[in-house]
């Protein structure tokens, strides 16, 4: 509230726009929604009514979320209670604190509904007023542009992208004809430093290594090669070359076959969790709706190779670190095994301040949903033709 309030006063210059948690560091559609949010609060004093519509917020997020899984067909009924009611983390994120990740993740689900419904322009201007409110929402634009790339070719794909583009600059644009550089360094700064003492994932690294830049260019390396690997062997599964996504589809010698948008968009945003520089706590609200899927969209019967141990104890881990890593045999059912997961990683992000274990934890648990999303959406090998059976060689006049 008290970053927008500079800009309700007459501020454009974003270098200008701060708050008590320090300057204004998110791009303009975050400014346009809270401003409005700050209004009808009473210029942000009526805090009960704020949460009031966060709720609300949070209903419809929920709403958007089921109706993706409905869509897919992948998650049982009885996982949904789980996202309703397990995450105490959530709720205190939605309600409680009144962050912006939630706005933009809920504009996010509502342009993966139009993209379910074919809705492709719609969906990539709502893709991109999500980008506007935080930019976590790019973790999704590789998957998103594979997508575009294998439905409507190269030369198709650059009007969608333009829309996205145009969005950008239309919103920007009071604070473009201000102070352009401070605009864009400011609302789009991928090189900006977090504090060591909000990570979740990092707990285990010194502080030195956490901040240190070679650091970060191998995380960044580790998630360009993800990318790569999921987009040449899981996501793309035409026998043709991955450059024939360039080709108008009509001219594609072998058309594509089906492919899970759910699955290409929630697998992008995934590998780049994994790789983050730093998550905080309200950056669970990015991929916790999307868990279910991840875990459950993979058949039993390919994951034979799957790790037959997942890592507990996160949840016992006390403030000062003290805690042991144990390790649990899985139950020979999958679903057990799912459940048991997803709960770990929310003892994981429930653990605060976070430690050596709860840290270590959070990562095993992604390692194994990523060799679960790898094995089990591996192609299936083409079914080999029986051999004909060969004729008995005919007996001798002597041996009848």
């Amino acid at each position: 509230m008290a970053e927008v309030e500079g800009f309700a006063n007459g501020t454009r210059d974003y270098t200008q726009l701060r708050g008590d948690t320090g300057p204004l560091v998110y791009p303009a559609g975050f400014v346009y929604i809270f401003l409005g949010l700050y209004y009808a609060t009473g210029r942000g004093a009526d805090v009960r009514l704020a949460q009031y519509i966060f709720a609300g917020l949070y209903l419809l997020n929920l709403l958007l979320v089921f109706r993706i899984y409905c869509r897919t067909n992948k998650v049982p009924p009885y996982v949904f209670f789980f996202m309703c009611c397990a995450s105490y983390r959530i709720h205190s994120i939605f309600v409680l604190r009144l962050f912006n990740d939630p706005v933009a993740m809920a504009i996010l689900f509502l342009a993966v509904n139009l993209f379910l419904e074919e809705r492709w322009s719609w969906g990539c201007l709502l893709f991109s007023l999500a980008v506007s409110v935080k930019m976590n929402i790019l973790l999704f634009a590789p998957g998103l542009l594979f997508l575009l790339l294998q439905r409507f070719g190269l030369l198709g794909c650059i009007p969608k992208l333009c829309i996205c583009a145009l969005l950008q600059v239309l919103l920007g644009l009071p604070f473009l004809l201000a102070n352009p550089v401070g605009y864009l360094s400011r609302s789009f700064d991928l090189g900006r430093q977090f504090q060591f003492k909000w990570t979740v994932n990092w707990r285990f690294l010194p502080e030195e290594v956490f901040h240190s830049r070679v650091f970060h260019a191998l995380l960044l390396l580790a998630h360009l090669a993800g990318l790569g690997l999921f987009a040449l062997h899981r996501w793309h599964r035409s026998s043709e070359s991955i450059l024939s996504l360039l080709k108008d589809p009509a001219d594609r010698k072998h058309p594509s076959p089906p492919l899970s948008i759910v699955f290409v968009l929630f697998s992008s945003n995934f590998l780049g969790v994994c790789c983050s520089r730093s998550l905080h706590y309200q950056f669970y609200v990015w991929y916790f709706h999307t868990l279910p899927y991840l875990l459950w969209c993979t058949p039993t019967a390919k994951l034979a190779h799957m790790p037959k141990y997942v890592p507990a104890g996160a949840g016992v881990l006390g403030a000062g670190g003290r805690g042991v890593l144990s390790w649990l045999p899985c139950c020979p059912p999958a679903s057990p095994r799912r459940v048991l997961l997803l709960g770990v990683i929310e003892l994981c992000w429930n653990t605060y301040p976070s430690t050596v274990c709860s840290s270590l934890s959070l990562h095993i648990c992604h390692g194994l949903v990523l060799l679960q999303l790898w094995y089990g959406t591996a192609p299936l090998p083409a079914p080999h033709a029986p051999q004909p059976a060969k004729k008995p060689a005919p007996l001798s006049k002597k041996a009848r």
